[in-house]
Parts: C-alpha cells; sequence; structure tokens
C-alpha cells in the first residue's frame, strides 16, 4: 500500500509540474513522431517493471511529445483546456473506477449524472422536461440524438427501425448547411442513414445556412426528413438564423437537430444568448463539455426533447442485468455506450467550481480575448479578418496563400502558440479558437507577437 500511495503522490508532483511549465514551454513539442517512436517503442518487456519506474519514464519521454493543450496560447481546433476542480475531479473519477452503465455500478455516478444534467439544460437554454446523455464527444452526440430522430420520423411513417432496420423502410432525408460540421455526415453513415441522404442548403459568406432555401427544399421533400441546424460553424463562430429555421421545420413536420458543439455554450452569456433564440424549439441538441465547459476530455452531452423516443432509440434489456428505474436514471438507457466513464464527475465539479457567474465569465472573456485577437491581427501588413467576430473564433489570412501558408507554419514551428489552417472560399486562412480559461490579455499579445515575426521572415 505504501508503494501504491508514493507512486500516485510521484505522479501528482509529475502532473503539477507539468501544470506549472504550461506558461513557458513550447506550445507544439519539440519530440518528432519518430524520436517518440524510438523512445516509447520496441519489443514489449517479458518481466514486470516497477509502476514508478514506468510511470517516470513515460512522463520523461511521452513528456516530449505533449502538446501544451492546456495552456493559454493553443488556439487550435476548439479545444478547451481543463479547469482546476474537473481536472481533480477526474483524477478522482480514475481512481473510483466506476463502470457508469448502471446505478448498481455506481449510485454517485448515476446521481452526478442527474444532477449535472439538470444544471445543464438549465444553463444552456434546454427544455427542463429533456432527456439527456453523456458521451464522448459531440461526434456521439450527434449519433445519439440522429438515432431518436431516425426512430421518430420512421415511426410517424409506421416503420420500427430497432425491430426491422432500414432495409425496405421510407427513405430519410436530411437537410444541412453546405458549411456544416463533417460529423454530422459521419453520425449519418454510422447510423446507416448515409451521408449522400443530405440534402445540402447553401450557406452565406459567415456560413450561415440560407433559410430560404431551405424553405423551397422543404416545400419539395416528401417524407421522413430532418433538418440539422448550426450553432457556432466552426471556422467563423456564426449561427444559424435558428428561429426561422425552428418555424419552417415545425411547419414541415420535421425533425429539428441543432448542432451547438461550441456555440450552444453562448447560452450562459447574457450578451450573447440571442444568438439561440429559437434554439430552444429543436428537437435534439449536441454539444461538447471539453470544449468550452473546459473539463478534461473527452465529455460530449446530447439532449433531446422527447425522452420516451431518446430511450426507445438506445435501450436494451437482459436478463442478467440489474435495474431499479425507481431507484435513479440507468445511464445505458440514454448512451451508445454499454460499460462507460463516469464522465459526469469533472462536468459536476466545473459547474460547482464555476457557477453560474463563472461559466459566464469564462465564455465573455474568451470572446473578448478573439475580439482583441482580430483587432490586434488586422494591423499587421497584408492581413484580412474574414469573419463577423460573434463568437470566440477568428478567420484570417495574408496577401496570398504562399504568405499565408509560410506565416502559420513559422508560427506553429516557433513554440510560442498553436493554431491550425484551413480552407475559405478556395483559399488558404488561419482560424484560432479562444477557448480556454487560462487564455490572458498577454497570451494573445505574445501570440501576435509571434505572428508579426513569422510575416517578418517570409519576407
Amino acid at each position: 500500500m505504501s508503494d501504491e500511495r508514493e507512486l500516485l503522490r510521484r505522479t501528482a508532483e509529475l502532473a503539477a509540474d507539468f501544470v506549472e511549465s504550461l506558461d513557458s514551454r513550447p506550445v507544439w513539442p519539440p519530440s518528432t513522431v519518430e524520436e517518440l517512436r524510438v523512445c516509447l517503442g520496441g519489443p514489449l518487456p517479458d518481466m514486470p517493471s516497477d509502476p514508478l519506474a514506468v510511470i517516470e519514464h513515460l512522463a520523461e519521454t511521452a513528456g516530449e511529445g505533449v502538446v501544451a493543450i492546456p495552456g493559454g496560447r493553443y488556439f487550435g481546433f476548439v479545444i478547451g483546456g481543463a479547469v482546476p476542480a474537473a481536472l481533480a475531479a477526474d483524477w478522482l473519477t480514475s481512481v473510483w473506477d466506476q463502470n457508469a452503465g448502471l446505478v448498481v455500478g455506481g449510485p454517485a455516478a448515476a446521481i452526478v449524472e442527474e444532477v449535472a444534467g439538470t444544471w445543464l439544460k438549465d444553463l444552456l437554454g434546454v427544455p427542463a422536461t429533456a432527456s439527456f446523455a453523456f458521451v464522448t464527444g459531440c461526434q456521439m452526440a450527434h449519433v445519439t440524438c440522429l438515432a431518436a430522430a431516425r426512430h421518430a420520423v420512421l415511426e410517424r411513417a409506421g416503420w420500427d427501425v430497432e425491430r426491422d432496420g432500414l432495409a425496405g423502410s421510407p427513405p430519410i432525408r436530411v437537410l444541412a448547411g453546405a458549411k456544416r460540421h463533417v460529423t454530422i455526415d459521419r453520425a449519418l453513415r454510422l447510423l446507416g442513414i448515409g451521408s449522400g441522404s443530405i440534402v445540402p442548403i447553401a450557406s452565406d459568406e459567415q456560413g450561415r445556412m440560407r433559410t430560404a432555401e431551405l424553405a423551397d427544399v422543404l416545400d419539395q421533400i416528401k417524407g421522413p426528413a430532418i433538418v440539422c441546424a448550426q450553432a457556432g460553424e466552426v471556422n467563423t463562430g456564426a449561427f444559424d438564423p435558428l428561429g426561422e429555421i425552428a418555424e419552417l421545420s415545425r411547419a414541415a413536420g420535421t425533425w429539428l437537430h441543432v448542432d451547438g458543439a461550441f456555440g450552444l455554450w453562448a447560452s450562459a452569456s447574457p450578451e450573447l444568448r440571442h444568438l439561440l433564440d429559437g434554439a430552444e424549439l429543436a428537437d435534439s441538441w449536441a454539444t461538447d463539455a471539453h470544449k468550452w465547459l473546459n473539463v478534461p476530455y473527452d465529455c460530449g452531452l446530447a439532449f433531446v426533447a422527447h425522452p420516451d423516443t431518446h430511450r426507445a432509440a438506445m435501450r436494451l434489456t437482459a436478463e442478467y442485468l440489474v435495474t431499479d428505474p425507481d431507484a435513479a436514471r440507468d445511464q445505458m438507457d440514454w448512451t451508445p455506450e454499454f460499460s462507460r466513464r463516469a464522465r459526469g464527475f469533472a462536468v459536476y465539479a466545473a459547474l460547482r467550481s464555476l457557477g453560474r457567474r463563472g461559466l459566464t465569465d469564462l465564455v465573455e472573456s474568451s470572446c473578448a480575448r478573439a475580439r482583441q485577437f482580430a483587432r490586434e491581427i488586422a494591423t499587421l501588413p497584408g492581413c484580412e479578418v474574414l469573419n463577423d467576430v460573434v463568437l470566440n473564433q477568428v478567420l484570417f489570412r495574408f496577401a496570398d496563400d504562399a504568405i499565408t501558408d509560410s506565416t502559420l507554419a513559422g508560427v506553429q514551428a516557433s513554440g510560442e502558440a498553436w493554431m491550425s489552417g484551413t480552407r475559405w472560399d478556395a483559399r488558404s486562412a488561419i482560424r484560432i479558437s479562444v477557448s480556454n480559461w487560462r487564455t490572458t490579455e498577454d497570451d494573445i499579445a505574445r501570440t501576435i507577437a509571434a505572428f508579426a515575426r513569422a510575416l517578418a521572415a517570409v519576407g
């Protein structure tokens, strides 16, 4: 027991050392993939190794290939950090090692999800009567929500998809914006609906769905249909006109799903929640907690306005399963997973530590830092900001593709900050996402300085 305590104590020291290094360490790690393969690879040892030696080796070698994602100057892919209470709760989650599929596998895990789920619905503007599920990420949140949608639209057509599958069923059409996130397409593939079922709806210059075209297409669609709207385009942060889309969807009798991977968190801000007007009228919503709530990976959230439909799409039974419907909510009735990590602990800890005001501050400060970045990057020679900075995303480019790509590569290689490139209107662009509670005004200033140096080096 003393050896195990020493192992955990030393691991905590290594973790604290990493956190304390975030402000000074390179955002992009120094080791190459080839170097990491050499250091970490080789044949599996025949004999057991001392656990402490294994952890020391892992921290020393793998640590050279760890991206400083939790730091304030990582701006890639809408990835948040981890607020301290969520990080600590995630450690406890691993120590407790509960199987959060059934209440009997961990009563506390079940109840903490019930509590956190109720809090989340209130914060995110989701109806209090909606059901919810904690899943791995927004990809599986889409799968969960769209499975419920598939059940509902086919049930209306007289088809039992859970019993009979899709072979021979009425075809489902999915109306989604041309700038939708690719996880919608993959969710449809995984559900057997297929990406070929998508009827793309034209988007405007910010990536917002054009509702006039949606109305025309809905007039022509016959049979089961699902509309997928977006709260927060991944490059621009733009919101589809959700109120108009909700009205059109209800009039047509279609299911409306909202991809709010990060944009749904705008509801936590009094100054931003107008962007979500009409979202409360949807049938399902998907988002990530490991984005703007800043809990550790992996944690996505699915909400469905029709609990019976949600449960019908997910539920399974077996004689050996120990269930007690009067005791608490068995999580496996609402998720695609059977055995699963108790993700609710970290979410509960994040929400309780932040409180309503703290979450508002997190969202609004991120958006303020994004606006600061947009103002300052626009002063560099040849720089053009391409989006209306309505949320936490900034999309920009320099004079031509070669300069844009070379400048981005220079910043990435410097280790001072990291963000990703993209394509927008068939040209190279750079996108940043400010999603981390640690990001300060100084982090933005340091990143702008890194761009200035990289741009000057391009010549």
